[in-house]
Order: C-alpha cells, then structure tokens, then sequence
C-alpha cells in the first residue's frame, strides 16, 4: 500500500551507472558506496493503464516476457519504456539488496528504489519483482519467467509466491 504525502526523497545519480550484466542483458551498479534505506533512484515513465499495456505489449516481440512495466497500487503501470531511465535496468533477484517502495507525493504515486543494506562500489543492483500473474502458474509459465539470479535460495521464478 502506498503511503501518503511525504517529503520527496533526494536521489543522487552519481551513485549509480548502467553496464552489461552477467544476469541479464544491462544491469544497474554502484558507482559511490550506498547506505542502507538510501534512496536509490526513482522509477519513472509514462503511466498507463493496464489496458494499454496489454494493447501495446510486447516492446520485444523477440522477448515478449521481458517489458518495463511496474504496476501501481491504484491498477495503473508505469511503461519505462516511454520516457523511462536507468531504473528500468535494474535486475530481479531472490536474494536482492534493493527494495521498492511507493509513496504518494503531492498527490502522486511515485516509485522509489532503496537500499535494503550499505551497497559496495562493483556490486549489482537487484529487487524482488515478485511477478503477479492471473490463474495458476503453469510449468511454461515458470519457463518464460525463470530466474538467472543465482542466490542459494533461488525459487527459480521472478513470479510472486502464490498463497492458497
């Protein structure tokens, strides 16, 4: 859930830089230390709904599982790939050192990347995308959504748990 009306956090870009990763195609690293619960960077592009994002999905048809997208509490998404930034390059992990968290400033949801622990200068940056999907996960579903993080407790998937 969304919290209301805070004070907007300072993001400084310098700490951050966009290269190859070894995970998946770009990734984001440290550039200058990070301590724990810093605001890393903001999640930014074009908000949609998701009924738009179904009509335009997919951005790759190369890679039709692999979009920009991050879904808003109010239904809506953000599209990185319309007036997005170096956010969209972050990568999933089981195991990861950021967390995201949406806050309301001057009335608008915004998302915001932080630092779950203090980050090294070299290391990637990763968050839990906890994919939401409609129905049961099938076997082909866990297969276009596998995880490459590597953490020892990899579930395998960057599909949210799904509780019964």
């Amino acid at each position: 859930m969304a919290k209301k009306n805070r004070q907007l956090p300072k993001v400084d870009r310098s700490r951050i830089v966009v290269r190859s990763s070894d995970i998946h195609g770009k990734g984001v690293f440290v550039a200058k230390p990070i301590k724990k619960g810093t605001p890393i960077i903001e999640y930014k592009g074009k908000r949609i709904s998701w009924k738009e994002a179904e009509r335009i999905h997919p951005h790759d048809p190369k890679q039709p599982n692999h979009t920009f997208y991050f879904s808003l509490d109010d239904g809506r998404v953000i599209d990185a790939n319309q007036g997005g930034n170096a956010a969209r390059w972050i990568n999933h992990s089981c195991k990861p050192n950021c967390e995201t968290e949406e806050e309301f400033y001057a009335g608008k949801a915004r998302v915001f990347i932080l630092a779950k622990r203090d980050l090294k200068v070299g290391q990637e940056l990763f968050y839990d995308y906890s994919l939401d999907v409609e129905g049961r996960i099938t076997k082909a579903m866990k297969r276009d959504y596998a995880c490459r993080c590597g953490a020892k407790k990899c579930r395998g998937s960057m599909l949210a748990v799904q509780t019964k």
